[in-house]
This record gives structure tokens, sequence and C-alpha cells, in this order.
């Protein structure tokens, strides 16, 4: 393998904004605040919007909507005049 070319993974703690939720893994993310893991190391903090704790795919929160249906019937109503 190369020397150099490698990125410098270290662990990195991971905060969810939107409810708490807090983990370690191994990232190269660039972080310039630190925060402490449940463990009691201080460690690198990187703050994410959301999580696979707080998003609704993985929450099983997922609301489907069908707007396939609404834009047919949208344009169908639209050029209903130009088909006489």
């Amino acid at each position: 393998m190369k020397e150099g070319i490698h990125p410098n993974y270290r662990d990195v703690l991971f905060v969810d904004l939107s409810n708490g939720f807090k983990f370690v893994t191994r990232s190269c993310v660039a972080t310039k605040e630190t925060g402490k893991a449940e463990d009691g190391r201080e460690l690198p903090l990187f703050k994410l919007e959301t999580s696979s704790e707080s998003h609704p795919f993985y929450t099983g929160q997922q609301k489907s909507v069908d707007t396939l249906g609404g834009r047919v019937e949208k344009f169908r109503n639209k050029f209903a005049a130009f088909k006489k």
C-alpha cells in the first residue's frame, strides 16, 4: 500500500441534535469541538441533524404520501379542455 494516501481514522463522538442520542465510531471527519463519551473519554464531537435513532424511515414513523395520483389528476384537469 502507498504511504500517506489513507485518511487518519480515529474515534469520534456523534450526537443527534434532535433527540440527544450519542454514539462513537471511527471516522476521519474534521471537528472543532470535543465531547465526553459515556465511558468517560474525551473525544472529537460531531453534531448530526438526524441519525438512525430519529430518522422517520428507521423509526417506522414514515408517512407514505401518494403524490403521483394527485399529479396525474391535476394534469388531466388542466388539459381536459384540449381533448375536445
